[in-house]
């Protein structure tokens, strides 16, 4: 099975979870935690990182298990922020905001859909490592979680904004199912901004968010047909999608949608598809004169979802629909109802805009905490690689001699052949080249290790609680991995590394010079391959 593979099928089971019922979501969650497990013994950051969104994405749709999502949102998080993964970490923040308005802390999912927003502002550059293709998917499905919170949250200017960069990626790069999903959500979208603005009296702007709502999801169709949801083909999304089918209803209440819409009640699996559809239902109902009927429909929804925190704007949407399909007392007590509500409405809208802009200055403190960072970072950081620096390494490696951290391995790592490649090619190819190793490198050691850009073609690793022959093993597996690149990534360079042991009372400098020594023994047995001396180096060195 291939990377690409586990992340293929983890999309799947995902689409299998958020569309299917409680045994089917349970086998899901199971399977994807294999897949998982496999994806962590390979150790490819960038595919444990999308295995571990798949695992928190199905605990968060599966009853039972949403509170088992913590210690997975918490491990992507740390992953992600280990490994740079910038468009990964701030979907974890946006997964991770998901999950506090499952447990109706609407505050914490503000900071940290605030977070997420913040990373993914900041003049984002694509990873080397990933294709263009690649690169524009991660990049859109953190938007799509992104802006699916800021709906749930009702700050639905902001979230329209997050979608449309959304779809710039989905356009270039999306295969039918992210579409889907894409479309799926601007059609949530537009109906819940549309039932908002209606609390607050503007119909005719909701009417045209209803409208846009359901031409969305006529050009659902296609994509739905080629997509992972579970459905049948030979059947239209609007007569399988919750969301899909209520958006063609409240564009035109009218009883040519109720057979559909009862059956779309019984497929509803979320908090947001119930809601919906009980509304659209009702609407349809009132038009054929069955108002104890809609009130009816109304009231079931609001009993099954009274725990269900985590659509808070919708909730209330649907509070109001009830009310105002119940007004049958007189005349005047109607009217005083009716001023009350909407003197609340404007209360409520007031403090909604109060909630946007606390989310834009959350925001923004947090995008110049980021600056800070990355300035105090760049001074420690080498700009070509993004590595550790010198300095950063003459720190770590004289606190880890002071606090007499013992085994300590240490590698001086040259290029074999990197000469030629600025010689035949260009200094801008070279660069090239000295990143891909650099990264490559990287990933091919613990999360514990530190690689340093020690200068020019050199660079240092610092293994922390490994002896001398877990070190080798490990450098090992790297040299192979450079050796293994494409030749129109490595240009045919590879590495060679000396690996020492620190002794004890020996300084920085003296282990340096030892591991130096070493690699030029690798060097002389004709490079590509690691050298360990546990004790003096060869003469010949």
């Amino acid at each position: 099975m291939s990377d690409a593979w586990l992340v293929g099928r983890a999309q799947e089971l995902m689409a299998i979870a958020q569309s299917s019922h409680l045994a089917d979501q349970l086998d899901a969650a199971g399977e994807v935690d294999e897949i998982l497990a496999e994806a962590q013994g390979r150790g490819e950051p960038r595919i444990v990182a999308q295995l571990l969104r798949a695992a928190a994405v199905v605990r968060l749709v599966t009853p039972g298990l949403v509170d088992l999502s913590d210690p997975v949102l918490d491990e992507m998080l740390a992953h992600t922020q280990r490994h740079g993964l910038v468009v990964l970490e701030a979907e974890a923040h946006a997964l991770r905001g998901r999950r506090f308005l499952l447990s109706n802390m609407e505050d914490k999912a503000l900071t940290e859909v605030a977070r997420g927003l913040a990373m993914l502002e900041e003049g984002l550059t694509p990873d080397p490592v990933l294709d263009k293709r690649t690169w524009n998917r991660l990049l859109a499905s953190a938007l799509q979680s992104t802006g699916l919170v800021l709906t749930q949250l009702g700050v639905f200017a902001l979230a329209d904004e997050v979608l449309a960069r959304a779809n710039e990626a989905i356009r270039e790069s999306a295969g039918p199912h992210q579409i889907y999903v894409h479309l799926l959500n601007r059609t949530r979208l537009k109906i819940g901004w549309g039932l908002r603005i209606e609390r607050v009296d503007n119909f005719e702007e909701a009417k045209a968010h209803f409208d846009m709502a359901s031409a969305i999801a006529k050009a659902v169709e296609g994509p739905f047909r080629e997509s992972l949801h579970p459905g049948r083909r030979d059947r239209s999304a609007a007569e399988q999608v919750p969301v899909i089918g209520a958006a063609h209803a409240l564009a035109t209440p009218s009883s040519e949608h109720l057979e559909g819409l009862w059956t779309l009640r019984e497929l509803s699996m979320y908090a947001r598809e119930l809601i919906i559809v009980a509304i659209a239902l009702a609407r349809c109902l009132e038009t054929e004169g069955r108002t104890e009927e809609a009130l009816q429909v109304l009231g079931d929804a609001r009993k099954r979802l009274e725990h269900d925190t985590s659509e808070p704007t919708l909730m209330l949407c649907m509070v109001r629909e009830f009310a105002r399909l119940s007004g049958t007392a007189g005349e005047e007590t109607v009217s005083a109802l009716q001023s009350y509500a909407t003197a609340l409405e404007v209360e409520l809208w007031q403090m909604q805009e109060a909630r946007t802009s606390t989310l834009i200055t959350r925001r923004d403190h947090e995008r110049l905490t980021r600056a800070h960072g990355a300035i105090a970072q760049q001074a420690m950081q080498d700009p070509l690689t993004g590595l550790p620096n010198r300095r950063a390494l003459d720190e770590k490696m004289a606190t880890l001699i002071t606090g007499q951290t013992y085994p300590l391995s240490i590698a001086l790592v040259d290029l074999d052949g990197f000469k030629v490649v600025n010689d035949r090619y260009s200094h801008a190819e070279g660069d090239d080249v000295l990143r891909v190793i650099a990264s490559t490198l990287r990933q091919a050691l613990r999360g514990d290790d530190m690689v340093a850009r020690y200068g020019g073609d050199e660079f240092v690793v610092l293994l922390p609680g490994a002896p001398l022959s877990a070190a080798q093993a490990a450098l090992g597996r790297a040299v192979d991995a450079v050796a293994g690149l494409p030749l129109d990534l490595s240009r045919g360079v590879t590495l060679s590394v000396g690996v020492i042991s620190l002794r004890p009372r020996e300084t920085a400098n003296q282990a340096l010079s030892r591991a130096d020594s070493a690699m030029y023994v690798a060097k002389r047995q004709g490079g590509s391959q690691v050298a360990a001396v546990a004790g003096e180096a060869e003469p010949e060195a």
